[in-house]
């Protein structure tokens, strides 16, 4: 994206990598299934402040099982809570504002500003006082100034990973209860209009059970496929959302590439890293694959001309070590890179960093799976305007939730080049 002078103004702010901006760091600890025991840990410059973060600042345990956090306007952050079956919307000083509680087996959230999306493996749903029942999983959306289900859409069984573009939402189907209720594995993305909650397309990608999160780079998704964990091995599925919306056919949306990506996360430049791990049933353990992918060579020159099998500096190597790696993520504000370490998923887990470049700084200790991110924004704002600079004019822009945008809104906050600034026309 080239943004250019004679057409608009980029007020710089000096949060630069090497300047004022703080990394600040919230990570949701899963905790041990049905043991209620989920905790949200706090990091801040090279510090964690709290292990039990949400605990010790509302005096009441988050729940059980954590799964997902997301910033919703850059005043409210939301957490799905799966097995506690509650969306807990909070302030980023980590202040409880409410709970939702009627979207049953909620798992992954997006949102828009305006509105809060979360997919549910459920069947039913309360809105305005009445049940409403699917045959399938559906997702739902909820005001966040009012903090109801305004409606609901039935999408494929077990929706997992859900984003938001061009005012549709990509839903990642899994049908991962295919082992104990009577249907199959969904390889499906429905795309819903969020203003109507009316399907409008369902993708075949052509791999099974996609399942977890998604990774979102501007129009571009990164999907993980884990298979059945026999025949059907674990891919990675790449997609082009203006394809789909413009109507291409199902086979030229997407492409399938032949590694796991059970954690991905946005790099600073649009691309994704991944590292995922496949189920070896002649070994009984796992083999991880270490990725980086351009999606736009994927999709235009072909998946051998846009995968690299590395990391950047020493990330691979250093994860290489873990006993169970259990996250990834990239910190949109600053570029710094983070992974976690489950240990034994029965106790303490440690959270990794490493600079922009790669180069490995330290590790610290949190509690039990840490598997899920969240960068806040530097709490000082814009500030120490400067003026726009020639350095990488062409970057990559993200907002305020790390996903990178081609068409700014004036007046709204975004990061570039490690920095934050106000798009004015």
């Amino acid at each position: 994206m080239h943004l250019k002078s004679t057409l608009i103004t980029l007020v710089l702010a000096a949060s630069a990598i090497s300047g004022s901006a703080k990394e600040q760091l919230v990570i949701v600890n899963e905790g041990s299934w049905g043991m209620d025991n989920g905790r949200l840990s706090y990091f801040e410059d090279g510090t964690i402040v709290s292990n039990d973060w949400f605990g010790e600042i509302n005096n009441e345990k988050i729940g059980d099982t954590p799964n997902d956090i997301v910033l919703i306007n850059g005043k409210q952050i939301a957490i799905a809570v799966n097995t506690s079956n509650i969306i807990h919307i909070i302030n980023p000083d980590g202040t409880a504002i409410t709970a939702i509680e009627n979207v049953p087996n909620c798992r992954k959230l997006a949102s828009d500003g305006n509105y809060l999306y979360a997919t549910s493996y459920a069947h039913e749903i309360e809105i305005d006082g009445t049940t409403k029942t699917f045959t399938k999983g559906y997702v739902a959306k909820i005001d966040v100034e009012t903090f109801k289900v305004v409606a609901a859409c039935e999408v494929g069984y077990e929706p997992e990973g859900v984003a938001v573009y061009k005012g549709r939402l990509f839903v990642a189907n899994s049908g991962g209860y295919s082992y104990s209720e009577n249907h199959d594995y969904e390889k499906t993305v429905s795309v819903v209009n969020a203003e109507t909650m009316i399907v409008e397309r369902t993708v075949d990608t052509g791999k099974i059970n996609l399942y977890g999160s998604m990774s979102q780079s501007g129009k571009y998704l990164c999907i993980n496929s884990v298979g059945d964990y026999g025949a059907n091995g674990p891919a990675t599925v790449i997609m082009d959302c203006d394809k789909v919306l413009a109507g291409v056919p199902d086979n030229e949306c997407s492409v399938a590439l032949p590694y796991a990506s059970t954690y991905s996360t946005v790099a600073t430049d649009g691309s994704f890293y991944a590292i995922g791990s496949q189920y070896s049933m002649a070994t009984g353990g796992y083999v991880y694959d270490y990725i980086t992918i351009n999606p736009e060579a994927v999709l235009n020159d072909g998946a051998e001309a846009g995968v690299s099998t590395t990391l950047p500096g020493t990330v691979k190597e250093n994860i290489e070590t873990f006993a169970q790696p259990y996250g990834l993520y990239v910190n949109p504000y600053s570029g710094y890179i983070y992974a976690t370490d489950a240990v034994s998923y029965t106790s303490a887990g440690k959270l990794h960093q490493w600079d922009p470049q790669g180069k490995y700084i330290g590790e610290w200790k949190v509690y039990i799976n840490p598997g899920h991110f969240l960068a806040l924004p530097d709490a000082n704002g814009v500030e120490d305007i400067v003026a726009p600079g020639s350095e990488n004019p062409d970057a990559p822009v993200y907002n305020l939730q790390g996903i990178r945008v081609s068409h700014p809104v004036p007046g709204q906050i975004y990061i570039q080049n490690g920095r934050k600034f106000l798009y004015v026309e």
